[in-house]
């Protein structure tokens, strides 16, 4: 069963009598101290200072020593008197000691202390790295006069971007805004009631710095602090060399009115960059600086769409509760390094079919594609009804995470970077950006996990009659596959803007960058770089035991690069893990016609409240245990009323009931992988190949049974075999 580990909520209170002499409730039956981090793992501490709590027996004399210094009136009672908490303050870089003693007895506990810029167990850092403090109002970056890829600043160099912490009173006005806050109450004040019914001023106190190089806020209502926190992550697709910049949901007006606190970093911005191991280092820095500063919270609820939710199930995979304790994934993936796989495939295939009049019809694509297509929808590049996912959604991000020459990183601050071009230095890819988890190639460019070998493009449609056997063996001997990183060439309009002047530049496939023929080469992912990928903790795998409501708006017919069957991808592989998936929930809220219009996160955080209250009270109910009644999967029409709700709503997505309430009313649509014959959960970077022959006699192509020119046809395709999922 799964189950969340609960820590007991202590907080620094206010200055109270001496603690030397004061009796302590007895913990313990011998006597002996016990020491332990509220802040963070022991071996996790960074920026010098961390929140210490100790146990001793009643009537014992408590002495605290760092690294031998007397600390001990850093340490005041905790509620209810069973411990004592400080903030130890003055650790050096690296191993430090903390002694409690006791009477007879004593205790030591070892922390190791981390640089505030990092890193901690991310490896080394990004050079060159824009720093963007000013643009987020903290100023320009400290200097640190060390030569090399800094930032160049007045008065010398910055390879931390680091800038002073700035606290500042906002309040949020009658028109939503959020101001400054002056000497007076302003007469455009509103007031807020949080959720356990206290009716206040809607005051923030915010504190803004930048820790592991990246810019944090840190809110909470100066009068209503309700003990939750929510951690909000952001989304988008980023390729690393970039501070970046706080997001709008940093001053969450919901949660900061109804009493939580808001804790936020540019570095768990998806837009900024897709490290999760960095962002989680990063997620786990803040937590630590909120805990130091506010005590531990209640619980601390993660909520963001797209990027920002598959944080959370990566975080709560990698980290447990560390950073989260509970998880309100919107517009989930389960992570970002599998959506690579299918979303590599779009543009080989939308150019194939672009060239085809078998495909003139949009409709007709999802075919191959296996996403929503449609014959009436805009097409952004053509201007003219007829697209699909892959266009609509998808169309852009095979040269921005697979081409090193990628034009997008234009930031007029890289003009300031001494020496003039070292943007010009960077190899603008994904895999790049994560050179130091997928490794580097002899040739030194990233190594890359994307491979097609042995792929068969249509092979569901063509088992199912959509397709016919000629059509399936074209597509397969056209599609082709990607150059390597180091034979592409820049990219054609629109991604190249000034090229667009000129009709023949124009190539929103990259087919430049594309391996073409009749039969075309497929390309082999690099098994290094899949292998590292895969141990690295990025993918997520299903292990998470806490919480999750995952929702989302269905917006398939909007062609939304979100589809909807992400949410059953991540439902699978928990499955898969360890056969539970109780802890999570999901829901659906429609947005069909007009797209969306109501948002289901406020009832999200209403149950969620209810479900951790349960788990503070029975713990040994474990998280399944405690489900509240309204945490099951369900449905909502677009006003947000509940359509459905039960075990049931989601049947015949991953088993062979009959379609459940929900599941006929949002049909769901897959990649093109699964219609390849790949698992619905995806994840499989590098298919397992068998002969074509041996597919043959095993039945993989339904009704079809090639002739000898068909068979001798397929061979010559896939020379190596075929995917054997």
């Amino acid at each position: 069963m799964r189950t969340v580990a609960l820590v007991k909520v202590s907080a620094i209170t206010a200055v109270i009598a001496c603690l030397v002499a004061a009796p302590v409730p007895a913990l313990a039956s011998r006597g002996e101290p016990a020491l332990d981090v509220l802040s963070s793992r022991a071996d996790r501490v960074s920026g010098g200072d961390a929140l210490v709590r100790v146990r001793v027996s009643q009537g014992m004399r408590l002495k605290v020593l760092r690294n031998g210094e007397d600390v001990t009136t850093s340490f005041k009672p905790d509620p209810g008197g069973e411990s004592f908490s400080g903030l130890v303050t003055g650790l050096i870089d690296g191993d430090n000691t903390i002694k409690a003693l006791a009477g007879p007895f004593k205790e030591t506990l070892k922390l190791r202390n981390h640089p505030i810029s990092g890193p901690i167990f991310s490896g080394p850092q990004q050079y060159p790295f824009l720093c963007k403090t000013e643009r987020g109002g903290l100023g320009p970056p400290v200097a640190d006069n060390q030569d090399g890829q800094g930032m160049r600043t007045t008065g010398g160099w910055s390879r931390d971007c680091f800038a002073p912490v700035l606290t500042e009173r906002l309040y949020r006005a009658t028109d939503g805004t959020f101001k400054t806050m002056p000497a007076e109450r302003p007469a455009d004040m509103s007031t807020t009631t949080t959720i356990d019914g206290r009716t206040v001023d809607f005051v923030v106190r915010r504190e803004r710095g930048v820790i592991n190089r990246f810019l944090y806020s840190i809110a909470m209502l100066e009068d209503g602090y309700n003990g939750r926190a929510i951690y909000r992550f952001d989304g988008g697709v980023g390729i690393g060399h970039d501070q970046g910049t706080l997001g709008g949901s940093a001053l969450d007006a919901y949660g900061l009115g109804k009493g939580y606190a808001i804790l936020y970093s540019s570095g768990t911005r998806t837009s900024t960059h897709d490290n999760l191991i960095l962002g989680g280092e990063t997620a786990l820095m803040v937590k630590e600086r909120f805990i130091e500063k506010y005590g531990v919270p209640l619980y601390t609820v993660g909520v963001g769409a797209s990027g920002g939710a598959l944080q959370q199930y990566v975080y709560g995979q990698n980290y447990g509760t560390e950073v989260i304790d509970a998880a309100i994934p919107q517009y989930s993936y389960p992570d970002m390094v599998t959506q690579t796989i299918h979303v590599g495939d779009c543009e080989l295939l939308e150019r194939y079919m672009d060239h085809n009049p078998r495909w003139a019809s949009w409709d007709a694509r999802t075919a191959l594609i296996g996403m929503n297509a449609s014959d009436t929808v805009d097409n952004p590049y053509t201007g003219k009804p007829g697209s699909d996912e892959c266009v609509k959604g998808w169309r852009g991000l095979t040269p921005l995470t697979m081409n090193p020459l990628w034009t997008s990183n234009n930031d007029p601050e890289w003009a300031k970077m001494d020496p003039p071009g070292v943007k010009d230095t960077v190899q603008w890819t994904h895999w790049d950006d994560l050179r130091e988890i997928y490794g580097v190639a002899p040739d030194g460019h990233a190594r890359s996990t994307w491979d097609n070998v042995g792929v068969q493009y249509g092979l569901s449609a063509l088992v199912k009659g959509v397709i016919t056997p000629a059509e399936f063996l074209d597509v397969n001997a056209r599609a082709g596959s990607w150059k390597e990183s180091k034979d592409m060439v820049r990219e054609g309009c629109p991604f190249t803007p000034s090229l667009c002047q000129d009709p023949a530049q124009f190539d929103p496939w990259s087919a430049r960058n594309m391996r073409t023929g009749d039969p075309a080469p497929r390309r082999t992912g690099d098994p290094i770089a899949i292998k590292n990928v895969e141990r690295s903790g990025l993918v997520f795998r299903g292990d998470i035991a806490i919480p999750i409501i995952d929702w989302r708006h269905y917006l398939e017919d909007q062609l939304d690069m979100h589809d909807s069957h992400q949410s059953f991808v991540s439902r699978q592989r928990m499955l898969n893990y360890d056969g539970n998936a109780g802890n999570q929930v999901i829901w659906f809220t429609d947005a069909r016609p007009d797209g969306p219009a109501f948002d289901q996160t406020p009832e999200a955080l209403q149950v969620m409240d209810q479900w951790m209250a349960n788990i503070r009270s029975r713990p040994w109910r474990g998280v399944v245990g405690n489900k509240p009644a309204a945490a099951v999967d369900r449905c909502f029409t677009s006003a947000g009323a509940q359509i459905a709700a039960g075990p049931h709503v989601w049947d015949g997505i991953l088993d062979r009931r009959a379609a459940g309430a929900c599941t006929a009313r949002f049909p769901l649509y897959s990649t093109s992988r699964v219609v390849a014959g790949g698992p619905l959960e995806g994840g499989v970077y590098k298919c397992r190949l068998q002969p074509v022959a041996r597919a043959v006699e095993r039945g993989l192509y339904g009704s079809w049974r090639p002739s000898p020119e068909e068979r001798t046809r397929l061979e010559a395709i896939f020379p190596s075999g075929v995917c054997d999922y």
